[in-house]
């Protein structure tokens, strides 16, 4: 009889052996267009979180209203891994292929450096089509107020807890990416997908891709005094490009890479890679 997916020590093989692997082999225009899509896709999610939940917790409730935003922003990461994409944080799981030697610390790094500029670019490029969009108008601005204090507020965060919500967002995107592994159809994996993402966004944990999004729009709607006015946040001094790139994308991106190829894919290839080889010498 088949189960309905993979047990954990296949998708360890699977990734170890196949995936990572062919992610570290993978040509530079391959990863970059693939990594600009992931960009897009996951600045996808987080528009959509934005729109919905900007005036939810007024009618529903704080608690269900982060519910609602992280369940619709999942559709970022199902696009990613059903349609295909390169996204920097899932391929912090590179690094069980590092450890069982199977690929290089040079190779690595390149993957993550490749695709992580190649995420910002398509992040980018979605701000500005949003931007251009005017859908921050929507509700008497109220979106793009809302828009404006994510924004604010991410980038005000101080470096430890910036840091530590990184480590345990992409502990959970890691996870998903990984129970979309075992999954072997696209329902399974969808909803292999939901339930992680929903929670990290539920929440409030730091993933460095969505901020790629999050904080530049931002930026561009600080320039409008009617958004501005709508918010009516006091202080937006720390939301400047150096607050995007220094106050959060450095803590959050050290922590997704704790959270990612420390916490899920060390420990797992520990477990399930490394101590059964070790059985059988």
């Amino acid at each position: 009889m088949e189960f309905e997916c993979r047990a954990p020590a296949n998708v360890a093989d699977t990734l170890t052996n196949d995936v990572c692997v062919k992610k570290v082999q993978s040509s530079f225009w391959r990863l970059t267009i693939l990594g600009i899509l992931a960009g897009v896709y996951i600045g996808f999610g987080a528009q959509l979180a934005t729109l919905v939940g900007h005036d939810l917790a007024k009618f529903a409730g704080v608690g269900f209203a982060r519910f609602v935003q992280g369940a619709v922003f999942s559709v970022g990461l199902m696009l990613v891994v059903i349609a295909g994409a390169e996204l920097f944080t899932g391929n912090n799981l590179i690094m069980l292929s590092v450890l069982d030697g199977k690929a290089s610390i040079g190779k690595l790094f390149y993957n993550w450096v490749v695709v992580y500029f190649a995420n910002l670019v398509g992040s980018i490029l979605l701000v500005v089509l949003m931007y251009w969009s005017e859908l921050w108008k929507m509700n008497g601005n109220l979106v793009g107020a809302y828009a404006l204090g994510i924004a604010n507020s991410k980038a005000s965060l101080a470096f430890l807890p910036a840091f530590a919500r990184g480590i345990l967002c992409n502990w959970l995107v890691c996870l998903a990416v990984w129970m979309a592994i075992a999954s072997r159809d696209i329902t399974g994996k969808i909803f292999a997908i939901f339930f992680p993402i929903m929670a990290f966004v539920a929440s409030g944990f730091e993933h460095s891709v969505a901020n790629m999004y999050f904080i530049p729009m931002g930026i561009f709607l600080k320039s409008i005094p009617a958004v501005v006015e709508a918010a009516g946040v006091p202080d937006l001094t720390n939301l400047t490009w150096y607050g995007f790139f220094v106050r959060n994308l450095i803590p959050v991106t050290l922590g997704n890479i704790v959270g990612g190829a420390g916490f899920v894919a060390s420990l797992y290839w520990i477990v399930y890679v490394h101590m059964p080889k070790k059985k059988q010498s």
